[in-house]
């Protein structure tokens, strides 16, 4: 049986290592088995550059590395967390960068990828830094900071970004139906795959040409999140362990 994973919002930290553990874990089971894994965003906490080359970061990619050696396909997207995720990373861990809104053809069947942050329309204030982050001359301007300053700078964004969140309301955190629909039709999907909301679900959706469905993976903390697509069943939900 021929299958697809797809997992969003680790948001891997040094001082979460049990996280990175058991990523590698998955990544072991599945390298040579699975088609290919997609990582739809917030892999990291934070990622200041491809030039941050820690032993926490260095341990990721050989991980990644090692699945796609093993003849399993690897896909990255960017998150709200590691933007600035670059080709050299993606070639570090032998797979590809995304585009956001990317439709790939799982076993027959289309299917829209996204982080899901532009989704999430209502909340203008982050919309307005996501335009400006990611602005490659925005972009250039901080690579070219050594990585301490952009380690610190990292730190006050997270913080920032705490402080913002505890403040808004719920809806404005989670994404505008509107918009779902929207990006859907354009798209010509039935099935949209995205993380970002930290709210793992399935929902429908309701498209001119009939109900769709929105996958939304959760982010790894007790539990770790991943959606299964195979060739005979489809797609479905999972969680397990950590």
């Amino acid at each position: 049986m021929s299958y697809t994973l797809f997992i969003s919002d680790l948001h891997l930290d040094p001082a979460r290592p049990e996280h990175l553990e058991a990523l590698g874990k998955l990544l072991e089971a599945h390298a040579g088995q699975a088609d290919a894994l997609y990582v739809l965003g917030d892999l990291f906490e934070a990622w200041i550059g491809d030039d941050d080359d820690t032993p926490f970061n260095q341990e990721a990619i050989g991980a990644f590395r090692s699945f796609s050696d093993n003849g399993s396909q690897l896909y990255f997207m960017h998150g709200n967390r590691d933007f600035m995720l670059g080709d050299d990373f993606a070639a570090a861990c032998s797979g590809t960068l995304l585009e956001e809104g990317t439709v790939v053809d799982l076993y027959g069947t289309p299917v829209l990828l996204m982080h899901g942050d532009s989704l999430c329309t209502l909340d203008t204030a982050y919309q307005q830094f996501r335009t400006m982050a990611r602005n490659p001359q925005w972009q250039q301007g901080m690579l070219a900071k050594p990585l301490e300053e952009r380690r610190m700078i990292a730190q006050g964004m997270r913080m920032q970004s705490q402080g913002n969140n505890a403040n808004k309301a719920e809806n404005i955190m989670d994404v505008t139906p509107e918009e779902v629909v929207r990006v859907m039709e354009e798209a010509g999907v039935k099935h949209l795959i995205h993380g970002h909301t930290h709210r793992p679900n399935i929902h429908d959706v309701e498209l001119a040409d009939g109900q769709g469905k929105r996958w939304v993976l959760g982010d790894w903390g007790k539990l770790g999140w991943q959606i299964v697509a195979d060739s005979e069943k489809g797609l479905r939900l999972e969680s397990f362990e950590i």
